[in-house]
């Protein structure tokens, strides 16, 4: 399947309940992996999307592509690991629009060590960019969300963050953090009409796993914990975070929803 045929019908023929047609979303870490995979399942529903990815160039490429297609999609360069940026951020996506229909938080990386062998700068750096990016631009767009009236906040978490893998303390901790923080806002934004939902993926080939997963070895591993036999792809991921913010997925709120083969079913 090539990435033009991912969404062959026009949104305006979807049964109602399944369009996004005029929404407005924002997704974090958009230029690559499952954040390029929601940015053009999104267009391919008929969202106008604004990504973010610090790269100014691979954004510039990115956008471009999608531009000429004929998609609505806006680029902004910033590393969501400061907090200048972040705010830069959204003004300049309040200078954009009034109101957010879905904030997608899938920016995130990782440093795979032993749990002694951390540096401290190097924990609070993971913990900046996978969790406290998260937790700022939802504060920060929160204005615009309660504006949309009804919208859908998807957090990009891991099956790191509900079980022990060989990724690292630091990067499980952060998306273990991310899970709570869904549970949290669902509860405390209901009656704004926002829906906080998040997506526990297992391995999906992205640049962020190719190193991991070009082990022959770790690979074998990693398939052998999997039922399903094989690596996620990035748009399997993609079609949850899209579905989440669907009206007809209106009554889900707090889950966080494994994408992972079967992996956390398996046990012994």
């Amino acid at each position: 399947m090539s990435r033009a045929d991912i969404h062959p019908t026009p949104p305006s023929e979807l049964p109602e309940g399944w369009r996004l047609e005029g929404r407005r979303a924002l997704v974090t870490g958009g230029t690559r992996g499952i954040g390029r995979a929601i940015v053009e399942q999104l267009l391919g529903f008929g969202c106008r999307v604004f990504l973010v990815a610090r790269n100014q160039s691979e954004l510039d490429e990115r956008v471009g592509e999608w531009q000429a297609r004929g998609y609505p999609v806006d680029g902004f360069a910033a590393d969501l690991g400061r907090e200048a940026d972040r705010r830069r951020l959204v003004d300049w996506l309040a200078g954009q629009v009034e109101a957010l229909e879905i904030l997608v938080n899938n920016a995130g990386s990782n440093l795979r060590k032993p749990f002694l062998d951390y540096r401290l700068e190097e924990y609070e750096a993971l913990m900046r960019l996978n969790l406290t990016a998260a937790f700022r631009l939802c504060q920060l767009t929160f204005p615009l969300l309660k504006n949309a009236g009804s919208a859908s906040v998807v957090n990009i978490a891991s099956v790191a963050g509900l079980t022990h893998l060989p990724t690292g303390a630091p990067y499980a901790i952060s998306k273990a953090g991310l899970i709570q923080l869904t549970r949290n806002l669902a509860v405390e934004w209901a009656e704004h009409g926002i829906r906080v939902n998040c997506i526990a993926p297992w391995y999906i080939r992205t640049p962020l796993t190719e190193g991991v997963l070009s082990q022959p070895e770790y690979r074998s591993r990693v398939l052998a914990r999997t039922p399903l036999g094989r690596i996620g792809r990035p748009e399997e991921v993609a079609g949850l975070a899209v579905f989440l913010c669907l009206p007809i997925a209106g009554y889900i709120s707090g889950q966080t929803i494994a994408v992972d083969g079967g992996f956390l079913c398996k046990g012994m």
